[in-house]
């Protein structure tokens, strides 16, 4: 069981290079009970793709979470001003 949500949005913008992308992520339970990481980024108002990762444990999944949204941060990826 999720101890408590995990959820993300961030979005990267530079108009001089033509580039708007999202990033969001969220840790969610399975059917299981297990955690869930699921992963979605693209061009900002595209559909763009995802991924999943599936773990035993909360405590895995919180983990990388918090590496990814590190590396998304150091690549210059902000919260967006807009509600999602």
């Amino acid at each position: 069981m999720i101890a408590q949500p995990y959820q993300l949005y961030v979005e990267r913008r530079d108009p001089p290079k033509n580039m708007a992308r999202y990033y969001a992520m969220s840790i969610e339970p399975t059917l299981f009970g297990d955690a869930c990481l699921i992963r979605r980024w693209g061009r900002i108002g595209t559909a763009g793709q995802q991924m999943s990762h599936h773990f035993e444990k909360e405590k895995e999944a919180v983990a990388l979470f918090l590496e990814l949204l590190r590396q998304k941060r150091a690549k210059g990826y902000r919260p967006s001003a807009r509600l999602r």
